[in-house]
């Protein structure tokens, strides 16, 4: 199937020159609403399993790299921390190098966390792939990094800001 053969009912006039960002736009829309969904489980929103998945693989995290690392500003990342440190799944304490930063890290507590967020995880991943065999599911995962190395391979055009 070519872009072009896209049904009209999922693709409007004025993304008919980029028929192929606009199926990724409702492919991620889509994706991120199962998987709130999923995540709304276990006391998650999307996101914070991501973070939670950095520090269990990483340790502890000083939140302003956190913050970079997301590509968010640090008051988004201090509500985001505050959420999980009520849920009783991260900590904040001071950087031993640095005592005006703070470092975010997983509790004990939040290894029962993890399996869970394994299973939606595996679910999400079950429930996306459908009935692809291996080898779609390689060459899908061959695609979509393929497009993710063309959308980071560019600098962003300061020319082409959107004006208001």
């Amino acid at each position: 199937m070519s872009a072009e053969d896209v049904p009209i009912e999922r693709r409007p006039d004025a993304a008919a020159g980029g028929p192929i960002s606009h199926a990724i736009f409702r492919l991620a829309r889509t994706h991120r609403m199962l998987a709130g969904q999923l995540l709304r489980e276990v006391g998650l929103h999307p996101g914070q399993e991501l973070l939670m998945m950095r520090l269990w693989e990483s340790g502890p995290q000083r939140q302003t790299d956190l913050a970079d690392e997301f590509d968010t500003d640090s008051a988004s990342m201090t509500r985001t921390v505050q959420r999980l440190e009520r849920a009783g799944y991260v900590r904040r304490v001071p950087d031993p190098d640095d005592r005006r930063a703070t470092r975010v890290e997983p509790t004990p507590a939040s290894l029962v966390l993890r399996k869970q967020v394994e299973r939606i995880w595996k679910d999400l991943e079950r429930r996306t792939v459908g009935e692809m065999t291996p080898d779609e599911q390689r060459e899908a995962l061959r695609i979509v990094h393929q497009l993710e190395d063309n959308l980071t391979a560019h600098e962003p055009d300061p020319e082409r800001s959107v004006s208001r």
